[in-house]
């Protein structure tokens, strides 16, 4: 396969620490030509940092560019997932985005149809799919270790975690709070164990208590006049075969454990906890616990994005493509309206 020139669409840590650092580690599949943000001179000083090429303060000059990209990797704010994914896109290029999709269930819609039309690749950076909990409990479901899943517990809490940076409480950039920041990267894998169906039936709530308080949390002061978004969400989501999930997701809660990321999967012949990895099951008339204390940990940012270089070559891949990033997005848009009532 010809190795694919990739650039970088938004220059901030995620870019800095974890994209960047991946594709650099697989100069045999990819080369990183340009890096691009709104301010040139970031964009510089990131290209400079990582010995990249190029730099731009303007996406078409990208694009028009001798050395154009084969591959976007989209590290822009939420608001700008949809509009530079697409520009990207309409420029006949691969696009990895960051999560979550876009804003709104459209938008992730317009972004799978183009990249269908286009015959490109559109996907999502949910690289908790490839901690190796994930992928033993994957494992399990699909070898029939634990029956037909029946529930699941979605957790991704934080006892006192409000971001006092960037743009986390500003509804018009990020689109929502908890929700769209954390719970989205445990019901993606939530979903994944229910063959990405849609639910039928959904009820939710969402909370701005803690938020619109103030206070001083792990992450450190916030400004209650500006936190415009939800503190905490909480969602049961039932499916056509009469599956169900259970998702709960917080900046901050009143909560003993200061982080809470987990799911807790109940299946026909056992039940699982993600973390740590543990089976719950009966043999011979007994009850049976299993634990795996030797799993080896797992660069999950490299994993995901070698997903992605193999869906780009054709190749099978665990990577959360356009499709079902447009189901996760009507989910969530689904959840938020449902909030609302």
């Amino acid at each position: 396969m010809p190795i694919l020139k990739a650039a970088i669409i938004g220059g901030g840590h995620i870019a800095d620490q974890n994209h960047i650092p991946a594709l650099k580690s697989l100069p045999e599949r990819v080369e990183l030509i340009a890096v691009c943000s709104r301010d040139i001179l970031k964009a510089r000083a990131l290209a400079d940092k990582h010995a990249i090429p190029l730099a731009f303060d303007n996406a078409a000059e990208m694009f028009e560019s001798e050395n154009k990209p084969d591959m976007i990797i989209n590290c822009t704010a939420n608001n700008l997932h949809y509009p530079f994914t697409m520009q990207a896109l309409e420029n006949n290029c691969h696009v990895l985005c960051e999560k979550p999709p876009a804003m709104n269930a459209a938008q992730a819609l317009e972004m799978a149809d183009l990249a269908k039309e286009r015959g490109k690749v559109l996907a999502y950076n949910f690289q908790l799919r490839h901690t190796p909990e994930y992928s033993l409990l994957k494992r399990f479901l699909e070898n029939g270790r634990l029956g037909e899943v029946y529930h699941i517990k979605a957790n991704f809490l934080r006892r006192r975690g409000i971001p006092s940076w960037g743009n986390f409480t500003n509804k018009s950039i990020q689109g929502g709070g908890a929700l769209m920041d954390l719970g989205v990267h445990v019901l993606d894998l939530a979903l994944g164990l229910l063959d990405y169906s849609e639910p039928d039936r959904l009820i939710a709530n969402t909370y701005d208590f803690i938020g619109k308080a103030g206070g001083k949390g792990l992450m450190g002061s916030w400004d209650p006049e500006k936190f415009e978004v939800e503190d905490a969400c909480f969602a049961h989501l039932s499916f056509p075969n009469n599956a169900s999930i259970t998702l709960s997701a917080s900046f901050a809660l009143n909560t003993k454990m200061q982080k809470n990321v987990n799911l807790e999967v109940f299946g026909t012949k056992a039940g699982a906890v993600l973390n740590p990895f543990s089976v719950f099951s009966e043999v011979d008339g007994e009850l049976l616990d299993m634990e795996f204390p030797h799993l080896e940990e797992a660069d999950i940012q490299l994993k995901n994005t070698i997903a992605f270089l193999n869906a780009c070559d054709g190749k099978s891949s665990n990577i959360c493509d356009a499709t079902q990033g447009a189901i996760l997005q009507k989910i969530v848009e689904a959840i938020y309206k449902s909030a609302e009532k």
